[in-house]
């Protein structure tokens, strides 16, 4: 390499900013003595050259070099203290990724001296190890951030429009047979023209890609021959994976914006479910490969009593210090970067508890949710949380700030348990089907405010949860020890496939039933990738390390998948043309000005209202539930009216068939209910052929589900 001209640079922004002539290198330390910047020609050869930073500004040491532009690959070293008991762990020997890197090219070799101490040391982690690890080690990358747009711009789907389909980039395309070859399993081929027509064709609205921020495997997957395939190990948040995209050295920033453009073409957001709250190093005895080698203490919580112990809330080893302001400011300037540069719609955030805790008790009012709030672009894109973390009081369903909407995780334990036949479950279940006031009312977010959903990647694919009573994770080589063991399923009455005409008819009826309670909720409706399709993973509810065809769609479709996947799009169809099922306000069980019937009613088997000493019943397993459709439009500045259909629907998880008298239809003596979709069959809803109206009795099958609409009786 030709002699490089070196000036001091800037210390904002941080990272490697290319500007056409030169690259400006800026990384945060408080704590370090020195910091080196190393420049590498191969992933895996041997610096090129290494220059020491000359200027430090505010805890960021930074550097220009001119004639350093995309394509460079790069890394850091740190010289300073070594003192684990103290919580400082600088350690110059070991390559480290910049936290700000745009991109990262290849992987990290677990052969290589790449732990910060001494592997196998009497004194475990107290002796500094000295060997170099960069060979080992994957390396950050000078990008050109320049990318054609054109006429791209969100889709601002409204909130009370959502249909949200939680998938994986690579699972989804993989095994598509009408996706190009070289494009399955990639960001391109998440965005290529059979899996767009899929989505698009489905109805869902917004995708939420399982985590895409650059992570790698772990040694004890690799070990038994297993891969990383959710990714919930970052040590990149502005890196997007590159094992999704066709090269490493900047490609795949293009090729995910590419995705990015061509989805939100088609009317698609798109989600990140994003990990800010631990990262790929682990515990005190784990690799030194970013945050760990930059500056221990300001990164990581560390035990206040102990600080060469990390405090834990997440179950990975670690959890970052949201109370160190580089920290936050990491976070937030990560999630502009990918909002602004990237395009992206939203967010699911990875155990948020854990981002509010300050530094120990949960507050709703903490510091991370406060910068959020307050932030001109972060503040207006959709913000989810999955309101859970393994600390004390990690538990916050219905906890979180009022911009947020929160996956609902009572919403699916109530639903699976009312229609596996649990005794006591429609006081609750009134609540999940009206939009979970009782956890988002005070908090002023109303129905939108819960993410409802049955199932999710962690955890039983539909059709897993009404096969399997047990989880089946043997392949992931942990004794099947791994994964919840409580998943509210029913096998339906025989463990694992079957060839029962029965159990597979009840088996289909049940996911019918399931998929209806989902579309036809107040609240915003998450749909599992593949539920549509009823895929399975074999019985195992813990598939984060099957990268593979277990995880993988299989788009060889039989008669009975056609059928779901029908109904399922005739289900989200119908909830669009609907406005009364995606209220923004909840429900009040009064009159509205001018209307005949109540807004919401529940009824009884005999067509009578529920009253309030009937709720408690335990041996009650159905409901009937009557949506007016006459209702104040709040998408009007006036409040103006709106007439949507009079909806009314009833729930039977009883074992044996019910016959409900249906209540009245609160219209004129001329009006009657009609059928439009019954769980029993795998039609979706539609008016029911030659039918002008059913009589005052209604059978309905076991698990099953009915929805009637109120008409006008024709002669």
């Amino acid at each position: 390499m030709a002699p490089l001209t070196v000036w001091p640079g800037r210390p904002d922004p941080l990272g490697a900013s290319w500007d056409g002539h030169g690259t400006n290198f800026a990384v945060f330390s408080q704590h370090a003595l020195r910091v080196e910047l190393c420049l590498f020609d191969d992933v895996f050869g041997k610096e090129s050259a290494r220059i020491a930073l000359p200027e430090q500004t505010r805890n960021v040491w930074h550097v220009y070099l001119n004639g350093i532009g995309p394509g460079q690959l790069y890394g850091y070293r740190v010289q300073g203290r070594y003192a684990p008991r103290e919580g400082i762990r600088f350690n110059p020997n070991k390559l480290l990724i910049d936290p700000y890197a745009r991109a990262i090219a290849g992987a990290i070799d677990w052969r290589a001296p790449i732990f910060g101490y001494r592997v196998g040391s009497r004194t475990e982690d107290l002796t500094r190890d000295v060997h170099n690890s960069a060979r080992g080690m994957p390396k950050s990358v000078v990008i050109d951030t320049h990318f054609d747009w054109g006429d791209d711009h969100p889709p601002e789907v409204p909130w009370s429009e959502t249909v949200i389909y939680e998938t994986h980039v690579k699972g989804i395309s993989m095994s598509h047979p009408d996706v190009p070859e070289q494009l399955r399993g990639t960001y391109l081929g998440l965005a290529s023209e059979p899996v767009v027509e899929h989505l698009r064709s489905l109805g869902v609205t917004a995708v939420e890609l399982l985590p895409v921020h650059h992570f790698d495997d772990d040694k004890f997957l690799l070990d038994r021959d297993l891969r990383n395939y959710w990714g919930y190990s970052t040590i990149g948040y502005f890196a997007p994976a590159a094992r999704y995209a066709s090269t490493d050295r900047g490609q795949q920033v293009t090729e995910f914006k590419q995705m990015v453009k061509r989805l939100h073409e088609a009317g698609l957001e798109v989600f990140l479910d994003v990990v800010y709250n631990h990262s790929a190093e682990g515990n005190h005895l784990g690799p030194t490969l970013e945050f760990r080698g930059l500056d221990n203490p300001s990164y990581y919580t560390l035990m206040p009593d102990n600080p060469r112990y990390y405090r834990d809330f997440t179950g990975t080893g670690n959890s970052l210090n949201v109370s160190h302001p580089q920290t936050l400011k990491l976070i937030a300037d990560s999630l502009r970067y990918w909002v602004q540069e990237m395009h992206v719609d939203g967010f699911r955030f990875d155990l948020v508890p854990v981002l509010g805790r300050e530094p120990a008790a949960y507050d709703p009012g903490a510091a991370f949710f406060d910068i959020v709030h307050q932030d001109p672009v972060l503040a207006r894109v959709k913000l989810i949380g999955e309101p859970w973390d393994v600390g004390e009081f990690g538990y916050q369903v219905g906890n979180l700030p009022v911009l947020w909407s929160e996956w609902n995780g009572k919403y699916r334990d109530n639903v699976r348990r009312f229609w596996k036949g649990d005794p006591g479950q429609i006081a609750e279940l009134a609540y999940r089907l009206s939009g979970s006031s009782d956890l988002y009312r005070l908090s002023g977010r109303g129905p939108t405010g819960s993410i409802n959903f049955l199932t999710a990647h962690d955890g039983f694919t539909l059709r897993d949860l009404v096969t399997f009573n047990d989880k089946h994770n043997e392949a992931n080589g942990e004794n099947n020890q791994d994964g919840a063991n409580d998943n509210n399923s029913w096998n339906s009455g025989v463990e694992g496939p079957s060839e029962d005409p029965g159990i597979a008819d009840l088996r289909a009826r049940r996911q019918r039933s399931f998929l209806a309670t989902l579309f036809l909720s107040q609240g915003v409706p998450m749909l599992l990738g593949g539920d549509e399709i009823s895929r399975s993973q074999q019985g195992n509810n813990n598939a984060y390390c099957q990268d593979n065809e277990l995880s993988w769609f299989d788009w060889n479709l039989n008669a009975q998948q056609k059928e779901l996947l029908e109904f399922t799009r005739g289900l989200i169809a119908f909830r669009a043309e609907h406005p009364v099922l995606r209220r923004r306000r909840y429900f009040e069980g009064l009159f509205l000005p001018g209307a005949d019937i109540k807004d919401l009613t529940w009824f009884k088997l005999d067509g009578t209202e529920i009253k309030d000493e009937q709720w408690n019943d335990p041996e009650t397993r159905w409901l009937v539930m009557r949506l007016a459709g006459e209702a104040i439009d709040e998408r009007e500045p006036e409040g103006g009216r709106i007439s949507d259909e009079t909806l009314l629907m009833l729930l039977n998880a009883h074992h044996e068939a019910q016959t409900f008298t249906l209540p009245p239809t609160g219209g004129a003596n001329t009006c009657v209910w009609e059928r439009l979709l019954d769980t029993e069959s795998a039609a979706p809803p539609s008016p029911s052929s030659q039918m002008h109206g059913v009589a005052s009795d209604y059978e309905l099958a076991p698990r099953a589900l009915a929805l009637f609409r109120r008409i006008e009786r024709t002669a």
